[in-house]
């Protein structure tokens, strides 16, 4: 997979971001190209974080049919408190990149884990940080990854769907 070919949309709303998770797959778009983050609101512990990529997460919060929906359809599940944002809930490969970047103990100028992953996807830091910002403010972004023909099948249908923002980066 080329991980230089990245698709980021930001939405208002889970179900709006269920919406354009579901559009994809109608499409025929490949699932495992697509990450989703958002933010759970309803986390009482100070917990670290803890990821699966086999099974799924028990404890959903407050939108526990939204992303006990959306995990069927995406592979790896995570949940991570990352300083400055709080509580986010991530499925998709973007999971592994993250665990990767913790693991390795990579620091990218200072972004989180989140935006060092994003970052070594080839997304810029200024649009990092605003997707960072969104999800402060308990927006939902989806990311997809892959060749520049998936990345462009993919803004087509997210068109549709209307996100807040929709960006490509190659």
């Amino acid at each position: 997979m080329n991980r230089n070919n990245s698709i980021v949309a930001t939405y208002p709303s889970h179900t709006a971001a269920e919406a354009a998770i579901i559009e994809l797959q109608q499409a025929g778009f490949d699932m495992k190209k697509l990450s989703i983050v958002g933010r759970d609101y309803h986390t009482d512990e100070h917990v670290i974080g803890y990821y699966n990529t086999g099974d799924r997460i028990k404890a959903w919060g407050k939108t526990g049919a939204f992303w006990g929906g959306i995990w069927g359809f995406l592979v790896g599940s995570a949940f991570f408190w990352v300083p400055g944002i709080g509580p986010l809930l991530v499925g998709g490969p973007l999971v592994g990149w993250i665990v990767g970047g913790l693991e390795g103990a990579i620091v990218v100028g200072g972004l989180s884990a989140l935006g060092a992953s994003l970052f070594g996807l080839g997304i810029p830091e200024d649009s990092i940080l605003r997707y960072e910002t969104a999800l402060q403010i308990g927006k939902f972004v989806l990311i997809i990854n892959g060749s520049a023909e998936d990345t462009i099948h993919a803004k087509a249908i997210l068109n549709h769907t209307q996100p807040d923002t929709l960006e490509l980066h190659q």
